[in-house]
Protein backbone atom coordinates (compact mmCIF):
# COMPACT_ATOMS: atom_id res chain seq x y z
CA UNK A 1 0.00 0.00 0.00
CA UNK A 2 1.36 3.53 -1.21
CA UNK A 3 0.90 6.17 1.85
CA UNK A 4 0.58 9.52 0.49
CA UNK A 5 2.50 12.27 1.94
CA UNK A 6 1.67 15.70 2.34
CA UNK A 7 -0.03 17.02 -0.92
CA UNK A 8 3.19 19.41 -1.40
CA UNK A 9 6.08 16.83 -0.78
CA UNK A 10 4.29 14.71 -3.65
CA UNK A 11 4.18 17.92 -5.87
CA UNK A 12 7.81 18.25 -4.96
CA UNK A 13 8.75 14.74 -6.23
CA UNK A 14 7.94 15.83 -9.89
CA UNK A 15 11.04 16.70 -11.68
CA UNK A 16 10.64 20.11 -14.39
CA UNK A 17 9.87 17.80 -17.13
CA UNK A 18 7.33 15.75 -15.40
CA UNK A 19 5.74 19.18 -13.85
CA UNK A 20 5.23 20.47 -17.46
CA UNK A 21 3.81 17.68 -18.80
CA UNK A 22 1.44 17.86 -16.11
CA UNK A 23 1.03 21.38 -16.58
CA UNK A 24 0.46 21.50 -20.08
CA UNK A 25 -1.89 19.03 -19.52
CA UNK A 26 -4.20 20.84 -17.67
CA UNK A 27 -4.09 23.82 -19.58
CA UNK A 28 -5.18 22.25 -22.98
CA UNK A 29 -7.90 20.34 -20.92
CA UNK A 30 -9.11 23.35 -19.12
CA UNK A 31 -8.98 25.59 -22.50
CA UNK A 32 -10.72 22.91 -23.92
CA UNK A 33 -13.57 22.71 -21.31
CA UNK A 34 -13.62 26.61 -21.71
CA UNK A 35 -14.49 26.24 -25.46
CA UNK A 36 -16.99 24.31 -24.95
CA UNK A 37 -18.84 26.15 -22.55
CA UNK A 38 -18.64 29.18 -24.92
CA UNK A 39 -21.77 27.78 -26.55
CA UNK A 40 -23.61 27.27 -23.29
CA UNK A 41 -23.36 30.25 -22.30
CA UNK A 42 -23.98 32.31 -24.96
CA UNK A 43 -26.91 30.33 -26.58
CA UNK A 44 -29.31 32.75 -26.30
CA UNK A 45 -27.03 35.33 -27.49
CA UNK A 46 -26.42 33.18 -30.42
CA UNK A 47 -30.09 32.50 -31.13
CA UNK A 48 -30.39 36.16 -31.62
CA UNK A 49 -27.86 36.40 -34.24
CA UNK A 50 -29.08 33.50 -36.68
CA UNK A 51 -32.74 34.42 -36.13
CA UNK A 52 -33.35 30.85 -34.20
CA UNK A 53 -34.74 29.60 -31.48
CA UNK A 54 -32.83 28.14 -28.29
CA UNK A 55 -33.40 24.58 -29.04
CA UNK A 56 -31.87 25.15 -32.44
CA UNK A 57 -28.61 26.50 -30.88
CA UNK A 58 -28.79 23.64 -27.99
CA UNK A 59 -28.33 21.07 -31.16
CA UNK A 60 -24.82 22.96 -31.73
CA UNK A 61 -24.15 21.63 -28.09
CA UNK A 62 -25.83 18.21 -29.15
CA UNK A 63 -23.83 17.40 -32.47
CA UNK A 64 -20.19 18.68 -30.28
CA UNK A 65 -21.00 15.64 -27.53
CA UNK A 66 -22.45 12.99 -30.43
CA UNK A 67 -19.09 13.51 -32.18
CA UNK A 68 -16.72 13.30 -29.46
CA UNK A 69 -16.59 9.47 -29.99
CA UNK A 70 -15.13 10.09 -33.50
CA UNK A 71 -12.37 12.22 -31.84
CA UNK A 72 -11.37 10.11 -29.30
CA UNK A 73 -10.82 7.10 -31.40
CA UNK A 74 -9.07 9.19 -34.14
CA UNK A 75 -6.29 10.76 -31.68
CA UNK A 76 -6.32 8.26 -29.52
CA UNK A 77 -5.20 5.64 -32.22
CA UNK A 78 -2.61 8.43 -33.43
CA UNK A 79 -1.37 9.14 -29.76
CA UNK A 80 -0.74 4.96 -29.17
CA UNK A 81 0.76 4.77 -33.09
CA UNK A 82 2.86 8.07 -33.27
CA UNK A 83 3.55 9.78 -29.57
CA UNK A 84 1.81 11.56 -27.10
CA UNK A 85 3.66 14.73 -28.72
CA UNK A 86 2.52 15.19 -31.97
CA UNK A 87 -1.07 13.91 -31.98
CA UNK A 88 -1.44 16.45 -29.14
CA UNK A 89 -0.16 19.15 -30.71
CA UNK A 90 -2.47 18.85 -33.77
CA UNK A 91 -5.46 18.14 -31.58
CA UNK A 92 -4.99 21.21 -30.14
CA UNK A 93 -4.18 23.56 -32.85
CA UNK A 94 -7.53 21.63 -34.50
CA UNK A 95 -10.00 22.91 -32.09
CA UNK A 96 -8.29 25.61 -31.38
CA UNK A 97 -8.77 27.03 -35.03
CA UNK A 98 -12.44 25.16 -34.70
CA UNK A 99 -13.12 27.46 -32.13
CA UNK A 100 -12.08 30.69 -33.61
CA UNK A 101 -14.09 29.64 -37.07
CA UNK A 102 -17.21 29.73 -34.73
CA UNK A 103 -17.05 33.31 -34.52
CA UNK A 104 -16.93 33.58 -38.03
CA UNK A 105 -19.89 31.24 -38.79
CA UNK A 106 -22.35 34.00 -41.44
CA UNK A 107 -25.56 31.28 -41.10
CA UNK A 108 -26.91 28.76 -39.02
CA UNK A 109 -26.07 25.90 -41.18
CA UNK A 110 -22.33 27.16 -41.17
CA UNK A 111 -22.46 27.19 -36.92
CA UNK A 112 -23.86 23.19 -36.98
CA UNK A 113 -21.62 22.34 -39.22
CA UNK A 114 -17.79 23.75 -37.51
CA UNK A 115 -19.60 22.75 -34.17
CA UNK A 116 -19.29 19.41 -35.62
CA UNK A 117 -15.93 19.43 -36.36
CA UNK A 118 -15.25 21.04 -32.49
CA UNK A 119 -17.17 17.43 -31.22
CA UNK A 120 -14.65 15.58 -33.02
CA UNK A 121 -11.67 17.88 -32.03
CA UNK A 122 -12.61 18.03 -28.22
CA UNK A 123 -13.16 14.27 -28.16
CA UNK A 124 -9.91 13.67 -29.05
CA UNK A 125 -8.09 15.65 -26.26
CA UNK A 126 -8.84 13.38 -23.06
CA UNK A 127 -6.92 10.93 -23.72
CA UNK A 128 -3.62 12.45 -24.46
CA UNK A 129 -3.97 14.70 -21.77
CA UNK A 130 -4.75 11.81 -19.03
CA UNK A 131 -1.61 9.76 -20.42
CA UNK A 132 0.84 13.37 -20.86
CA UNK A 133 0.15 14.04 -17.19
CA UNK A 134 0.05 10.65 -15.75
CA UNK A 135 2.03 8.17 -17.42
CA UNK A 136 5.37 9.55 -16.50
CA UNK A 137 4.85 10.72 -13.04
CA UNK A 138 5.82 8.81 -10.33
CA UNK A 139 3.00 6.59 -8.91
CA UNK A 140 2.96 7.86 -5.35
CA UNK A 141 2.27 11.32 -7.22
CA UNK A 142 -0.42 9.94 -9.83
CA UNK A 143 -3.69 10.26 -7.45
CA UNK A 144 -3.06 13.75 -6.50
CA UNK A 145 -2.24 14.42 -10.49
CA UNK A 146 -5.33 12.50 -11.35
CA UNK A 147 -7.55 14.77 -9.21
CA UNK A 148 -6.07 17.80 -10.19
CA UNK A 149 -6.29 17.04 -13.71
CA UNK A 150 -10.07 16.34 -13.45
CA UNK A 151 -11.08 19.70 -11.97
CA UNK A 152 -9.19 21.11 -15.44
CA UNK A 153 -13.05 20.86 -16.38
CA UNK A 154 -14.98 22.69 -13.62
CA UNK A 155 -11.50 25.49 -13.92
CA UNK A 156 -12.76 25.73 -18.17
CA UNK A 157 -16.34 26.63 -16.86
CA UNK A 158 -15.35 28.96 -14.18
CA UNK A 159 -12.79 30.96 -16.31
CA UNK A 160 -15.49 30.73 -19.27
CA UNK A 161 -18.04 32.43 -17.15
CA UNK A 162 -15.86 35.37 -15.79
CA UNK A 163 -14.61 35.98 -19.12
CA UNK A 164 -18.02 35.69 -20.92
CA UNK A 165 -19.42 38.54 -17.99
CA UNK A 166 -16.25 40.84 -18.76
CA UNK A 167 -16.30 40.52 -23.05
CA UNK A 168 -19.51 39.68 -24.34
CA UNK A 169 -21.37 42.77 -23.40
CA UNK A 170 -18.30 45.21 -23.29
CA UNK A 171 -17.61 45.76 -26.91
CA UNK A 172 -19.45 45.29 -30.68
CA UNK A 173 -18.54 42.11 -31.65
CA UNK A 174 -20.67 40.22 -28.48
CA UNK A 175 -20.24 36.83 -28.67
CA UNK A 176 -17.92 35.93 -31.48
CA UNK A 177 -14.77 38.16 -29.50
CA UNK A 178 -15.35 35.29 -26.76
CA UNK A 179 -14.91 33.02 -29.32
CA UNK A 180 -12.00 34.15 -30.86
CA UNK A 181 -10.23 34.59 -27.33
CA UNK A 182 -10.86 30.99 -26.47
CA UNK A 183 -9.65 30.09 -29.55
CA UNK A 184 -6.75 31.94 -29.09
CA UNK A 185 -5.75 30.86 -26.21
CA UNK A 186 -4.80 27.10 -26.69
CA UNK A 187 -2.29 27.80 -29.50
CA UNK A 188 0.19 29.27 -26.60
CA UNK A 189 -0.60 25.45 -25.30
CA UNK A 190 0.52 24.03 -28.64
CA UNK A 191 3.34 26.27 -28.92
CA UNK A 192 4.73 25.82 -25.44
CA UNK A 193 4.21 21.23 -26.03
CA UNK A 194 6.43 21.78 -29.54
CA UNK A 195 9.33 22.06 -27.05
CA UNK A 196 8.99 19.40 -24.65
CA UNK A 197 9.97 16.15 -25.49
CA UNK A 198 8.05 12.74 -25.87
CA UNK A 199 6.75 10.79 -22.89
CA UNK A 200 9.46 8.28 -21.31
CA UNK A 201 6.61 5.75 -21.04
CA UNK A 202 5.84 5.92 -24.55
CA UNK A 203 9.57 5.92 -25.72
CA UNK A 204 9.79 2.85 -24.30
CA UNK A 205 6.92 1.08 -26.26
CA UNK A 206 8.61 2.80 -28.99
CA UNK A 207 11.95 0.71 -28.82
CA UNK A 208 9.90 -2.27 -28.31
CA UNK A 209 8.00 -2.07 -31.63
CA UNK A 210 11.15 -0.84 -33.46
CA UNK A 211 13.43 -3.88 -31.97
CA UNK A 212 10.80 -5.94 -34.30
CA UNK A 213 12.48 -5.29 -37.43
CA UNK A 214 14.13 -8.39 -37.53
CA UNK A 215 10.94 -10.56 -38.44
CA UNK A 216 11.22 -9.49 -42.14
CA UNK A 217 14.00 -7.84 -42.28
CA UNK A 218 12.28 -4.67 -43.81
CA UNK A 219 12.34 -1.30 -43.81
CA UNK A 220 11.92 -0.12 -39.86
CA UNK A 221 8.94 2.38 -40.09
CA UNK A 222 7.86 -0.29 -41.74
CA UNK A 223 8.11 -3.12 -39.46
CA UNK A 224 6.92 -0.66 -36.31
CA UNK A 225 3.65 -0.20 -38.31
CA UNK A 226 3.19 -3.83 -38.34
CA UNK A 227 4.29 -4.48 -34.91
CA UNK A 228 1.47 -2.06 -33.86
CA UNK A 229 -1.49 -3.30 -35.91
CA UNK A 230 -0.61 -6.73 -35.06
CA UNK A 231 -0.47 -5.83 -31.53
CA UNK A 232 -3.84 -4.61 -32.45
CA UNK A 233 -5.41 -8.54 -31.79
CA UNK A 234 -4.12 -9.84 -28.91
CA UNK A 235 -4.79 -7.22 -27.01
CA UNK A 236 -8.23 -6.75 -27.87
CA UNK A 237 -8.40 -10.44 -27.37
CA UNK A 238 -7.07 -10.40 -23.77
CA UNK A 239 -8.86 -6.96 -22.57
CA UNK A 240 -12.34 -7.05 -24.19
CA UNK A 241 -13.85 -7.14 -20.93
CA UNK A 242 -11.95 -4.74 -19.20
CA UNK A 243 -12.71 -2.21 -22.46
CA UNK A 244 -15.97 -3.24 -21.81
CA UNK A 245 -16.66 -2.70 -18.31
CA UNK A 246 -14.59 0.86 -18.78
CA UNK A 247 -17.52 1.78 -21.28
CA UNK A 248 -20.13 0.56 -18.48
CA UNK A 249 -18.33 2.88 -15.96
CA UNK A 250 -17.89 6.16 -17.66
CA UNK A 251 -21.60 6.11 -18.83
CA UNK A 252 -22.31 5.93 -15.46
CA UNK A 253 -19.60 8.66 -14.39
CA UNK A 254 -21.19 10.92 -17.19
CA UNK A 255 -24.74 10.11 -16.05
CA UNK A 256 -23.65 11.32 -12.55
CA UNK A 257 -22.21 14.39 -14.15
CA UNK A 258 -24.60 15.27 -16.83
CA UNK A 259 -27.76 14.65 -14.58
CA UNK A 260 -26.76 16.80 -11.44
CA UNK A 261 -25.38 19.33 -13.65
CA UNK A 262 -27.26 20.29 -17.25
CA UNK A 263 -30.58 20.72 -15.86
CA UNK A 264 -29.77 22.28 -12.31
CA UNK A 265 -29.69 25.79 -13.61
CA UNK A 266 -33.35 25.47 -15.20
CA UNK A 267 -34.37 24.12 -12.08
CA UNK A 268 -33.24 27.21 -9.62
CA UNK A 269 -34.76 29.63 -12.47
CA UNK A 270 -37.67 27.57 -13.69
CA UNK A 271 -39.20 26.04 -10.19
CA UNK A 272 -37.36 27.98 -7.58
CA UNK A 273 -37.45 31.41 -9.73
CA UNK A 274 -34.26 32.73 -9.17
CA UNK A 275 -32.48 35.56 -10.36
CA UNK A 276 -29.73 35.22 -13.17
CA UNK A 277 -27.50 36.64 -11.56
CA UNK A 278 -28.08 34.03 -8.16
CA UNK A 279 -28.29 31.26 -10.21
CA UNK A 280 -24.83 32.09 -11.87
CA UNK A 281 -23.54 32.54 -8.57
CA UNK A 282 -25.14 29.06 -7.10
CA UNK A 283 -23.34 27.06 -10.43
CA UNK A 284 -20.17 28.85 -9.54
CA UNK A 285 -20.30 27.51 -6.04
CA UNK A 286 -21.13 24.16 -7.19
CA UNK A 287 -18.05 24.40 -9.32
CA UNK A 288 -15.70 25.30 -6.33
CA UNK A 289 -17.64 22.60 -4.72
CA UNK A 290 -15.98 20.12 -7.47
CA UNK A 291 -12.56 21.58 -7.67
CA UNK A 292 -11.92 21.10 -3.82
CA UNK A 293 -13.61 17.54 -3.99
CA UNK A 294 -11.60 16.36 -7.61
CA UNK A 295 -8.57 17.33 -6.31
CA UNK A 296 -9.19 15.51 -2.57
CA UNK A 297 -10.58 12.82 -2.80
CA UNK A 298 -8.13 12.28 -6.14
CA UNK A 299 -5.41 12.85 -3.82
CA UNK A 300 -6.76 10.23 -1.50
CA UNK A 301 -7.67 7.41 -3.00
CA UNK A 302 -3.72 6.82 -3.62
CA UNK A 303 -4.24 5.93 0.47
CA UNK A 304 -7.79 4.45 0.00
CA UNK A 305 -7.78 2.84 -3.07
CA UNK A 306 -9.69 4.16 -6.17
CA UNK A 307 -12.44 2.37 -6.05
CA UNK A 308 -13.16 2.55 -1.85
CA UNK A 309 -12.52 6.30 -2.44
CA UNK A 310 -15.25 6.41 -5.05
CA UNK A 311 -17.67 3.95 -3.17
CA UNK A 312 -17.55 6.57 -0.40
CA UNK A 313 -18.72 9.34 -1.80
CA UNK A 314 -20.82 7.86 -3.66
CA UNK A 315 -23.23 6.93 -0.66
CA UNK A 316 -22.47 10.40 0.56
CA UNK A 317 -23.52 12.13 -2.19
CA UNK A 318 -26.63 9.54 -2.75
CA UNK A 319 -27.27 11.03 0.60
CA UNK A 320 -27.11 14.87 0.11
CA UNK A 321 -29.56 14.29 -3.09
CA UNK A 322 -32.28 16.18 -0.39
CA UNK A 323 -29.65 19.31 0.71
CA UNK A 324 -29.29 19.50 -3.26
CA UNK A 325 -32.78 19.83 -4.58
CA UNK A 326 -35.19 20.58 -1.62
CA UNK A 327 -34.41 23.89 -0.28
CA UNK A 328 -36.24 26.72 -1.77
CA UNK A 329 -33.92 29.69 -0.90
CA UNK A 330 -30.15 30.44 -1.15
CA UNK A 331 -29.58 28.07 1.44
CA UNK A 332 -29.55 25.58 -1.34
CA UNK A 333 -26.37 26.73 -2.37
CA UNK A 334 -24.85 24.86 0.34
CA UNK A 335 -26.42 21.56 -0.93
CA UNK A 336 -24.95 22.11 -4.12
CA UNK A 337 -21.27 22.75 -2.76
CA UNK A 338 -21.48 19.71 -1.29
CA UNK A 339 -23.05 17.73 -3.82
CA UNK A 340 -20.55 18.75 -6.70
CA UNK A 341 -17.74 18.18 -4.10
CA UNK A 342 -19.25 14.22 -4.15
CA UNK A 343 -19.86 14.12 -8.01
CA UNK A 344 -16.55 16.09 -8.84
CA UNK A 345 -14.85 14.05 -5.77
CA UNK A 346 -15.67 10.43 -7.70
CA UNK A 347 -14.62 12.21 -11.04
CA UNK A 348 -11.24 13.00 -9.53
CA UNK A 349 -10.46 9.53 -9.32
CA UNK A 350 -11.21 8.39 -13.22
CA UNK A 351 -8.24 9.91 -14.90
CA UNK A 352 -5.76 7.50 -12.92
CA UNK A 353 -7.89 4.60 -12.40
CA UNK A 354 -8.81 5.01 -16.01
CA UNK A 355 -5.28 4.60 -17.00
CA UNK A 356 -4.63 2.43 -14.47
CA UNK A 357 -7.37 -0.43 -15.83
CA UNK A 358 -6.21 0.25 -19.53
CA UNK A 359 -3.61 -1.70 -21.38
CA UNK A 360 -0.09 0.05 -21.88
CA UNK A 361 0.19 -0.47 -25.69
CA UNK A 362 -3.27 1.13 -26.16
CA UNK A 363 -3.42 3.96 -22.93
CA UNK A 364 -4.79 6.58 -25.06
CA UNK A 365 -7.27 5.03 -27.17
CA UNK A 366 -8.93 3.40 -24.21
CA UNK A 367 -9.06 6.27 -21.79
CA UNK A 368 -9.95 8.87 -24.86
CA UNK A 369 -12.64 6.66 -26.17
CA UNK A 370 -14.00 4.82 -23.42
CA UNK A 371 -14.39 8.19 -21.87
CA UNK A 372 -15.99 9.70 -25.05
CA UNK A 373 -18.23 6.75 -25.71
CA UNK A 374 -20.00 6.93 -21.89
CA UNK A 375 -20.46 10.34 -22.69
CA UNK A 376 -22.17 9.68 -26.14
CA UNK A 377 -24.82 7.02 -23.91
CA UNK A 378 -24.92 9.79 -21.23
CA UNK A 379 -26.08 12.23 -23.75
CA UNK A 380 -29.78 12.48 -23.12
CA UNK A 381 -29.71 13.06 -19.81
CA UNK A 382 -31.02 16.55 -20.07
CA UNK A 383 -33.58 15.47 -22.22
CA UNK A 384 -34.47 12.59 -20.49
CA UNK A 385 -34.90 14.69 -17.09
CA UNK A 386 -36.97 17.16 -19.34
CA UNK A 387 -39.49 15.41 -20.71
CA UNK A 388 -40.42 13.12 -18.14
CA UNK A 389 -40.34 16.47 -16.05
CA UNK A 390 -43.06 17.73 -18.26
CA UNK A 391 -45.07 14.95 -16.42
CA UNK A 392 -45.34 16.64 -13.36
CA UNK A 393 -46.53 20.23 -13.48
CA UNK A 394 -46.47 22.35 -10.63
CA UNK A 395 -50.09 23.79 -9.22
CA UNK A 396 -48.33 27.07 -9.18
CA UNK A 397 -48.55 26.97 -13.74
CA UNK A 398 -50.20 29.00 -15.52
CA UNK A 399 -51.71 27.19 -18.37
CA UNK A 400 -53.77 29.61 -19.98
CA UNK A 401 -50.50 31.92 -20.15
CA UNK A 402 -48.28 29.16 -21.21
CA UNK A 403 -46.19 29.73 -18.53
CA UNK A 404 -45.89 25.92 -17.56
CA UNK A 405 -43.39 24.85 -14.62
CA UNK A 406 -42.71 21.34 -14.19
CA UNK A 407 -41.04 19.93 -10.93
CA UNK A 408 -37.87 19.33 -12.10
CA UNK A 409 -36.49 18.70 -8.77
CA UNK A 410 -38.29 15.24 -7.88
CA UNK A 411 -37.25 13.88 -11.72
CA UNK A 412 -33.95 14.75 -10.81
CA UNK A 413 -33.64 13.36 -7.61
CA UNK A 414 -35.64 9.72 -8.97
CA UNK A 415 -32.21 10.00 -11.70
CA UNK A 416 -29.64 10.58 -9.53
CA UNK A 417 -30.85 7.75 -7.10
CA UNK A 418 -30.59 5.57 -10.12
CA UNK A 419 -27.46 6.66 -11.49
CA UNK A 420 -25.93 6.45 -7.32
CA UNK A 421 -27.05 2.51 -7.53
CA UNK A 422 -25.67 1.59 -10.62
CA UNK A 423 -22.21 3.48 -9.93
CA UNK A 424 -22.33 1.83 -6.82
CA UNK A 425 -22.85 -1.73 -8.45
CA UNK A 426 -20.27 -1.26 -11.16
CA UNK A 427 -17.39 0.15 -8.93
CA UNK A 428 -18.30 -2.59 -6.08
CA UNK A 429 -17.39 -5.51 -8.87
CA UNK A 430 -15.56 -3.63 -10.90
CA UNK A 431 -11.32 -4.36 -10.94
CA UNK A 432 -8.39 -2.05 -9.57
CA UNK A 433 -4.79 -1.56 -10.40
CA UNK A 434 -3.62 0.81 -7.69
CA UNK A 435 -0.92 -0.98 -6.25
CA UNK A 436 2.06 0.21 -8.38
CA UNK A 437 3.29 -3.85 -8.71
CA UNK A 438 0.32 -5.17 -10.52
CA UNK A 439 0.20 -2.53 -12.62
CA UNK A 440 3.92 -2.58 -13.53
CA UNK A 441 3.64 -6.21 -14.08
CA UNK A 442 0.58 -6.20 -16.14
CA UNK A 443 1.74 -3.53 -18.54
CA UNK A 444 4.71 -5.92 -19.19
CA UNK A 445 2.36 -9.05 -19.44
CA UNK A 446 0.53 -6.93 -21.68
CA UNK A 447 4.03 -6.43 -24.03
CA UNK A 448 5.25 -10.05 -23.62
CA UNK A 449 1.98 -12.00 -24.46
CA UNK A 450 1.99 -10.03 -27.60
CA UNK A 451 5.40 -10.55 -28.27
CA UNK A 452 4.57 -14.31 -28.01
CA UNK A 453 1.54 -14.40 -30.25
CA UNK A 454 3.16 -11.83 -33.24
CA UNK A 455 6.77 -14.44 -32.83
CA UNK A 456 8.49 -10.95 -32.23
CA UNK A 457 12.17 -11.27 -31.33
CA UNK A 458 12.71 -11.63 -27.42
CA UNK A 459 14.35 -8.71 -27.14
CA UNK A 460 11.30 -6.82 -26.65
CA UNK A 461 10.47 -9.03 -23.01
CA UNK A 462 13.44 -6.75 -21.61
CA UNK A 463 10.50 -3.88 -21.21
CA UNK A 464 9.21 -6.18 -18.70
CA UNK A 465 12.88 -6.00 -16.28
CA UNK A 466 12.89 -2.15 -17.22
CA UNK A 467 9.58 -0.97 -16.09
CA UNK A 468 9.96 -3.39 -12.59
CA UNK A 469 13.24 -1.79 -11.94
CA UNK A 470 11.79 1.66 -12.77
CA UNK A 471 8.64 1.19 -10.27
CA UNK A 472 10.72 -0.35 -7.89
CA UNK A 473 12.74 3.07 -7.41
CA UNK A 474 9.90 5.44 -7.66
CA UNK A 475 8.11 3.34 -4.98
CA UNK A 476 11.43 3.52 -2.88
CA UNK A 477 11.62 7.08 -3.44
CA UNK A 478 7.80 8.26 -2.49
CA UNK A 479 8.61 6.20 0.94
CA UNK A 480 11.74 8.23 1.67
Amino acid sequence: MIVPDNPITLLLMLNRQQTAFFLVALSAWTLDAFDFFTVTLNVIEIAKTYNKTVSDITWGITVTLMLRSVGAIIFGIAGDRFGRKWPFIVNIVFYATVEIGTGFCRTYAEFLGVRALFGVAMGGIYGNCATTALEDAPIATRGLLSGLLQQGYALGYLLAAALNMAITNNQPYRWRALFWLAGGLPLLVALWRIFLPETQTFLRVKEARAAGTSVDGVNHDVSAMRAFIDSIRPTLVHHWPTLIYLVLMMAGFNFLSHGSQDLYPTFLGSQLMFSHGLVTIATVVANCGAIVGGTLIGYFSSFFGRRLSILVVLIVGAALIPAYLLPKDASIMAGAFFQQLCVQGAWGVVPIHLMELAPMQFRSFAVGTSYQLGNLISSASSTIEATVGQRFPLHTSNSTSGNHQFDYGKVMAIFLACTYSYLFVIILFGPEKRNSNNLTETDAKNVDDSVKENNLPPELLQIHEYTETTATTQTHISRL
